[in-house]
């Protein structure tokens, strides 16, 4: 039997202080709850996939430390099991572990969430196996991952990411591992347009940076490329608007 699968992708924000901030583990939502960033990401979820619990008993929320994203499954779902390898913010159902090797029996639950949580594993196939054997045949598994590889930066260092995805690439993902997928959206497509900005701008000044540190001719033609890339996503996510 397959197992379905929702996914969305989103650019992601952070609070300044956290912004160029050296990696620190764990989720950044421990110290700033209430930022409009997690709030907000945790209603956009709720709304755009909030279908797709009904009828589960037993779910696993991956990355369940970072509590404002999947509060909401808490509040639908009888029984929620928590894992993340960051214990901080794990209550008593919680159990701190790796999505890399799932400490549960195969089948035990009728959805897994993971909320910003398969770009920091690696290899990204183990952790996606992982989910859908613990997955009952017939369950479903919600994902919401980073958009775009050109919006890459030093967030994404810090928190420490593996990857950012299109809707294409997180698609084919989640195929190779078993999963029939039912939803692949982007989210926030109404903000866009001021991330995309931003992303413009430091890809720009990295640019300007390295053609004054008289950086190699490779790494100033991977800039240039990345500086048009980010354009081009730009100008063609207008043109969907």
């Amino acid at each position: 039997p397959t197992l379905r699968a929702s996914l969305n992708l989103m650019p992601a924000t952070n609070p300044d202080s956290l912004r160029d901030a050296p990696g620190h583990g764990g989720s950044a939502s421990h110290d700033v709850q209430d930022y409009w960033w997690y709030l907000s990401r945790a209603d956009m979820l709720h709304s755009a996939v909030g279908r797709y619990v009904a009828g589960a008993r037993v779910a696993l929320d991956l990355g369940s430390a970072d509590g404002p994203s999947a509060g909401w499954i808490r509040q639908t779902i009888p029984r929620v099991a928590s894992l993340d390898i960051d214990p901080r913010e794990l209550g008593p159902t919680g159990v701190c572990g790796s999505a890399l090797a799932l400490p549960f029996p195969d089948g035990a639950f009728d959805l897994v969430s993971a909320f910003d949580v398969i770009e920091h594993c690696a290899p990204e196939e183990v952790a996606l196996s992982e989910v859908h054997r613990v997955i009952r045949p017939g369950g479903t598994f919600l994902m919401a991952v980073p958009a775009y590889q050109w919006a890459w930066t030093d967030f994404d260092v810090a928190n420490g990411h593996h990857r950012r995805y299109t809707r294409p690439r997180a698609v084919a993902a989640l195929e190779r591992a078993g999963f029939t997928v039912e939803r692949a959206t982007y989210a926030f497509t109404s903000v866009f347009p001021m991330f995309a900005a931003e992303r413009l701008a430091r890809a720009r000044e990295r640019l300007q940076e390295a053609l004054r540190t008289d950086a190699s001719d490779e790494e100033i033609a991977r800039l240039m490329d990345e500086l048009r890339q980010a354009s081009r996503d730009y100008m063609d996510q207008m043109a969907r608007d």
